[in-house]
């Protein structure tokens, strides 16, 4: 039910105020806007997270795994999408024969460096705007707060007898205007914030899911030199008994 008494206060209030007001509330709704889209894109990334840590730790074979979400490899997002493009990159250089394993090694770095970065760079979209909105809706309410002073001191310049029921509405005028900065600066600092730690945590996740993976793969070169090893002294032996 719309309150008929805000609606008519807001009709009668100077036209510059009303067009701060308008524009506040535009900050408001553009800031809860991202801020709803934000949380729910962080929580299903999350979701996704702990999904693909799940199956990455359970003793699957990470070529497995790759051919696995290689089915599905357009609807990536975060840890899948950097193992992606980390390994496929590891399996492409290790394919080349002049090339030594610190080479290797380099490159996927740079790579998955290169997708996480590109992911917190699509996950931190819009954010910085929610700071804009935050730091700059009081001041901007501000502003409408000092023109409805004074509107309405040049309204009481030709008034002899001040009353209370005169200064009032104009009064009423100016600190609307700073509550309606206030109720749009609050949300947008508060969430600018809250998406920011949640981003930073996501990022941790990122940096230590990298170096264990590079680890694995330092892991996995070592076993195959190993399982080398082995077959060539064997070979040398059967070679040495004939």
């Amino acid at each position: 039910m719309i309150d008929w008494n805000i609606l008519t206060f807001f009709i009668k209030i100077s036209f510059i105020v009303k067009l701060i007001i308008l524009l506040l509330a535009s900050f408001s709704i553009i800031s809860w806007s991202i801020i709803i889209h934000r949380i729910f894109i962080i929580e299903c990334l999350n979701v996704r997270i702990k999904k693909f840590e799940t199956k990455f730790w359970s003793g699957i074979e990470i070529n497995k795994i790759y051919q696995d979400i290689l089915k599905y490899k357009s609807k990536l997002i975060g840890l899948e999408k950097i193992f992606f493009f980390g390994f496929r990159e590891f399996s492409r250089l290790e394919r080349i024969a002049n090339i030594s394993f610190d080479q290797v090694i380099n490159s996927t770095s740079r790579v998955i460096r290169i997708s996480i970065d590109l992911e917190l760079e699509t996950l931190d979209r819009y954010i910085p705007f929610l700071g804009t909105i935050g730091s700059i809706s009081p001041y901007v309410g501000l502003l409408g707060t000092i023109w409805g002073l004074i509107h309405s001191f040049n309204k009481l310049g030709n008034i002899q007898h001040v009353t209370l029921q005169i200064i009032a509405p104009g009064i009423a005028e100016a600190l609307f205007s700073t509550a309606i900065g206030l109720f749009a600066s609050i949300p947008a600092i508060i969430a600018f914030n809250h998406l920011n730690i949640s981003i930073n945590k996501i990022e941790k996740i990122y940096n230590n899911f990298m170096e264990e993976f590079i680890e694995i793969l330092y892991k996995q070169n070592y076993s195959i030199l190993r399982i080398k090893v082995k077959k060539d002294v064997k070979n040398e032996l059967s070679k040495t008994d004939v």
